[in-house]
């Protein structure tokens, strides 16, 4: 992985080449393991990279920075290490989060097990009945009646929102400024429903008021997606929003978001709409995504992980009832919140492109996606 100058050079993408078992890691020196991030390194330089760039750790060298790295000094000076995993190659996009990871391994487990079923044909014991303790139940059903309540809420706002213009002409500024104002006002909806939600999720309120803003700040577009695909009606390929407004693709560019955005959308509502979900389901994912330990500027990750596992338990209980026969449902279902996180960035890019439209977003919208106007 190095050349005759002693740097490291990057691999090219693909699968990586296979061992010859006395390849040493580029970092430390110790005996390598793989190609991790692209750059070949031993298990711990990749795993003390990994933990280093999810947790924003912060190191100090007691030499001013000029330890030279190895086997021994690797224990002893962690910021010379980190640095000296950057120079190797290792490249921090490539890291995968906590929750990527464990989906990651879930959706491996899932896919050994299906191999293993439909290859070997053996007599399949009594599976143990699933079923939700009282307090699952409990908790399913407060969060199926809190989404119904701030729903009810945003109804009842519906006349504040800007009539959707009448007419047609593409070229009429003011007519474009009011489309736009109408779906700005839909989404400062969407978020208030979504804030007021958060805040009675148990636990929330228990989190600091900086962590709170972090959850929120980096769920809201996720959940109003989760939303959107909610109201996707398949059969004539549009978006209903309030009971009564519903949009197509050109309605979404008329309000001058573009095809690279709109696309994704309606191609993850799709999806969505294919697996089936009830109101219970959708609580919960959006339950789960709320408390996602690995959004950014989040301090206490301990805490965030405990008020999450209970909605992740729920939920796979849940479906193991509603879907005996289908083993793959739950992993399908939190790899769509992966599916977000791309949308999530597209979003900021589309964000960006109505800057340079000079379309202005609202206080709240610009506040919670962090648009510095």
């Amino acid at each position: 992985c190095n050349n005759k100058n002693g740097q490291p050079v990057k691999r090219k993408k693909g699968p990586a080449p296979k061992m010859l078992g006395n390849e040493v890691c580029s970092v430390c020196g110790d005996k390598a393991s793989g190609f991790h991030y692209n750059v070949l390194s031993c298990e711990g330089c990749k795993g003390f990279f990994r933990r280093s760039v999810i947790k924003s750790a912060q190191y100090s060298c007691k030499n001013n920075g000029r330890c030279e790295m190895d086997m021994y000094m690797r224990r002893k000076c962690q910021q010379c290490r980190l640095r000296k995993c950057r120079e190797a190659g290792m490249l921090e996009q490539c890291v995968l989060s906590e929750e990527q990871i464990r989906l990651k391994k879930m959706k491996k487990q899932q896919d050994e097990e299906t191999a293993r079923t439909s290859t070997v044909v053996t007599p399949t014991p009594p599976q143990e009945v699933a079923t939700l303790d009282p307090q699952q139940q409990d908790m399913i059903e407060k969060l199926v009646a809190m989404q119904k309540q701030c729903n009810k809420r945003s109804f009842l706002d519906r006349p504040k929102v800007t009539p959707w213009p009448q007419s047609q002409d593409l070229q009429n500024r003011e007519v474009r400024q009011q489309r736009f104002a109408h779906f700005t006002e839909l989404a400062i909806m969407s978020v208030q429903e979504i804030v007021d939600f958060a805040k009675q999720l148990p636990g929330f309120l228990e989190l600091t008021r900086e962590d709170q803003i972090a959850l929120l700040k980096t769920s809201t577009i996720e959940i109003m997606l989760l939303e959107t695909s909610r109201r996707y009606n398949p059969a004539i390929d549009s978006i209903t929003f309030l009971k009564d407004f519903s949009y197509n693709k050109e309605d979404f560019a008329k309000a001058g978001l573009q095809f690279e955005f709109i696309n994704p959308i309606f191609e993850f509502s799709k999806g969505m709409n294919d697996l089936h979900l009830d109101e219970a389901e959708y609580a919960l994912l959006i339950a789960i995504n709320i408390f996602s330990a690995d959004r950014p500027n989040v301090q206490d990750h301990d805490l965030v992980e405990r008020l999450q596992q209970p909605y992740v338990d729920a939920l796979r209980s849940y479906i193991m009832i509603k879907r005996p026969n289908d083993h793959l449902m739950f992993p399908r279902m939190l790899m769509k919140l992966v599916s977000l996180r791309t949308l999530s960035s597209v979003h900021s890019e589309q964000v960006f492109a109505l800057r340079l439209q000079d379309k202005k977003l609202p206080p709240l919208l610009s506040e919670i996606w962090d648009v510095n106007e």
